[in-house]
């Protein structure tokens, strides 16, 4: 279960990303001290973190991360790499060539 985002500067994609929430574009995702995201909507508000990974040169992979004694269901990875990916579409296109959600918990992964 994670997110890949192909793209030749991906620190870049990642910050440009946390910009437009911290200015308020972006408005359904936030992130914590640690740079995770999790949804702020609040029926998805917490119920999941995606944390991000860089490879230099090459991509931005997103990988899920349960919260504390929960277990991430299947429709709360639908909603988190869905709307995950639909966010960096809007906001951060021409910053990367593709986006991919594996449907299996994938390296990284942390979901019960």
């Amino acid at each position: 279960m994670a997110v890949h985002f192909k793209t030749s500067t991906p620190k870049k994609l990642l910050a440009t990303f946390k910009k437009a929430i911290d200015e308020g574009s972006v408005v359904t995702w936030g992130y914590d001290s640690d740079g995770d995201f999790t949804h702020t909507a609040q029926q998805w508000k917490s119920k999941a973190w995606l944390r991000p990974k860089i490879l230099e040169g090459k991509e931005l992979i997103l990988t899920i991360v349960k919260p504390q004694n929960a277990k991430v269901s299947s429709e709360v990875y639908a909603v988190y790499h869905g709307r995950f990916i639909e966010s960096m579409l809007v906001h951060c296109d021409s910053l990367f060539t593709d986006a991919i959600a594996t449907a299996f918990p994938a390296d990284g992964d942390i979901v019960s």
